[in-house]
C-alpha cells in the first residue's frame, strides 16, 4: 500500500481473544531457532536503542525529545515489559507490552531490525508477543499501527486475526533524529570545548 505521507493515519487493530490469532506459514529454520527473552532487569539505554534502531525508518513518534528519565519512568511501570527476539545472541526484533486500567495489554511498540525484516521472523515474533499478553492477564490484545510502517505492517497484523476497530488521521510525525549510523555526527552536538 503507498500511502500520503503528508498526514499520519493510525489503525488501532484488536486481537478480542488468544484463539483469533493465526499462526503465519512456517517460516524456516531461522525462525525456529528465534529465542524471546524479557530484558531484565529493564535498560532504558537497551529500549532507547531498540527504538530508534527500528523505529528511525518508520518515523515512530512521542519519544524522540525524551530524556533518561522519561526514559526510566516508562520502563520502571510495573506494567510494562519489554521482550527481544534473538537469533544467536544477536536481536532482531523487539516489542513493548503494557497491562491497562480496562484488563488489556497493549503492544506499545513492535518491530525487527531492517536487516531481518522478509525472512519470515515477524510472524514468529509476533506470536510470542500475543501469547505473552495474554500470559500477562490479558482480555484482549490491542495495538496502533499507522501508514508510516512498514507497508506490510498492518496487512500482516490483519492477517494473523487483528481487527480495525478505529482509523484516526493526524499530521505525520517528524522524522526522528538519526543516531545509529551517523559516523560520530551530529546536527545538535555543541562543538568540543564549548
Amino acid at each position: 500500500m503507498d500511502y500520503d505521507q503528508s498526514q499520519k493515519i493510525t489503525w488501532e487493530l484488536s486481537l478480542e481473544c488468544r484463539e483469533s490469532f493465526q499462526d503465519a506459514e512456517s517460516s524456516g529454520e531461522a525462525a525456529a531457532r528465534l529465542e524471546f527473552r524479557p530484558v531484565d532487569p529493564p535498560c532504558a539505554a537497551f529500549n532507547w536503542f531498540l527504538f530508534q534502531a527500528i523505529g528511525e525508518q518508520h518515523r515512530w513518534g512521542g519519544r524522540g525529545d525524551w530524556d533518561q528519565a522519561k526514559w526510566d519512568e516508562l520502563i520502571g511501570k510495573e506494567t510494562f515489559e519489554t521482550w527481544v527476539g534473538y537469533l544467536q545472541g544477536t536481536p532482531v526484533g523487539y516489542a513493548e507490552l503494557e497491562s491497562q486500567d480496562d484488563g488489556s495489554v497493549r503492544i506499545v511498540c513492535f518491530g525487527l531490525l531492517p536487516q531481518f525484516i522478509g525472512q519470515g521472523l515477524g510472524g514468529v515474533l509476533l506470536r510470542r508477543v500475543v501469547d505473552r499478553g495474554w500470559q500477562m492477564g490479558a482480555n484482549r490484545v490491542w495495538l496502533r499501527t499507522c501508514n508510516h510502517d512498514h507497508p506490510h505492517a498492518r496487512p500482516n497484523y490483519e492477517a494473523r486475526g487483528f481487527r480495525l476497530i478505529e482509523e484516526t488521521v493526524a499530521p505525520p510525525n517528524p522524522r526522528l533524529q538519526p543516531v545509529v549510523f551517523t559516523g560520530g555526527q551530529s546536527q545538535q552536538e555543541p562543538p568540543l570545548g564549548s
